[in-house]
């Protein structure tokens, strides 16, 4: 009777994967795979040409690849209400990538001993200590490599609908609230850390830490179209961002770090052969123990990725302006991507 028990599971749980299989086929997003298995193009234009077709607003790219002179290639739209082409020298807001600044500009306080990785938000913040939990065992090292522990302040049920806008208020959506791990006992992606590492920047420096990024990084790199924020730019300078079912532009939005394709490439070339550290072995030795070398962003109507391809020697920065809440654009900008590198792989 087991034996006809057991037979009889094995038929089931095969028919039941059969039928899983059949039913997450159905729900696939067959735009995802057309994007997939189509024949690649014989140029990135082609791609990018494409890839509008398949459903994006605009498309930015940017390549460095070795002693090749850059590509600067757009398709779609700038401004898709008033028609107005995409723009190789648009500015898009770059989101998380300017954690990569960020964990520069940690690192050159480091080595300047104004900050220390080994101190913990209650050295740093004393005011948060009973209102993080682990503050006093969580360091500045864990927060730049997201392994603190601390609840992510944008997790907040539908935070993108009426984000924060200040440090007060981004910090109470997660204050009081239990840790989801012990520190450095797990990693998850989690913005407060660098919210926390904005504001203990901002107290050591006694200034706005992004005047000390233009002073440390951006200028000695000449990179002149990296802003602070959106009200530091003209706005028909900035691509317009399109988030599914929102039917308005969303360039007006404050999401921080606004720069060109062409900045973010300049500045992950300075960061991956380390001439940003300005020939200082101790600043790259210290950034290679705390964080990576390239980055992608997402805030609603804008997706940013910026990759460096040793083998290739290139770098690509791509920005496209749809976004969608179930993440289909990401991706498929992904896939996009990928191609792109294949691509170059080809040429």
């Amino acid at each position: 009777m087991n034996k006809v028990k057991s037979k009889k599971s094995k038929y089931i749980i095969r028919f039941l994967l059969f039928t899983g299989t059949i039913v997450s086929l159905f729900f696939v997003p067959w735009l995802l795979v057309k994007a997939w298995i189509l024949p690649l193009p014989n140029t990135v234009q082609e791609q990018l040409d494409e890839a509008i077709d398949h459903g994006f607003d605009g498309i930015v790219v940017y390549i460095d690849q070795g002693a090749n002179p850059p590509q600067y290639l757009a398709s779609g739209w700038h401004d898709r209400e008033a028609e107005i082409p995409a723009k190789p020298q648009a500015l898009f807001k770059i989101a998380s990538i300017s954690k990569l600044y960020d964990a520069v500009a940690v690192t050159k306080l480091v080595n300047d001993r104004r900050l220390s990785l080994d101190k913990t938000i209650a050295d740093y913040l004393p005011e948060l200590v009973g209102r993080i939990e682990n503050a006093d065992k969580i360091t500045l090292r864990l927060m730049l490599q997201h392994r603190s522990g601390i609840p992510n302040y944008t997790d907040a049920p539908d935070f993108w609908a009426a984000p924060t806008e200040t440090y007060e208020e981004s910090l109470a959506l997660i204050a009081d609230m239990p840790a989801n791990f012990e520190p450095g006992e797990d990693y998850e992606y989690c913005n407060t850390n660098y919210l926390l590492i904005n504001k203990i920047m901002d107290d050591e420096l006694g200034y706005p830490n992004f005047q000390f990024i233009r002073q440390e990084i951006l200028d000695p790199l000449s990179l002149d179209n990296t802003y602070r924020s959106v009200t530091d730019v003209k706005m028909e300078d900035v691509m317009g961002g399109y988030h599914v079912g929102y039917p308005h532009n969303l360039k007006t939005n404050d999401y921080g770090m606004h720069a060109t394709a062409e900045d973010v490439g300049i500045f992950l070339r300075a960061l991956n052969d380390g001439s940003v550290f300005e020939e200082e072995e101790e600043e790259e030795e210290l950034y290679a123990s705390v964080y990576e070398y390239e980055h992608a962003g997402w805030v609603p109507g804008y997706q940013s990725f910026a990759h460096y391809h040793k083998y290739l020697d290139a770098v690509v920065v791509a920005f496209y302006s749809t976004t969608d809440p179930e993440l289909y654009y990401w991706n498929l900008s992904e896939i996009i991507n990928n191609r792109i590198v294949k691509i170059l792989e080809r040429q």
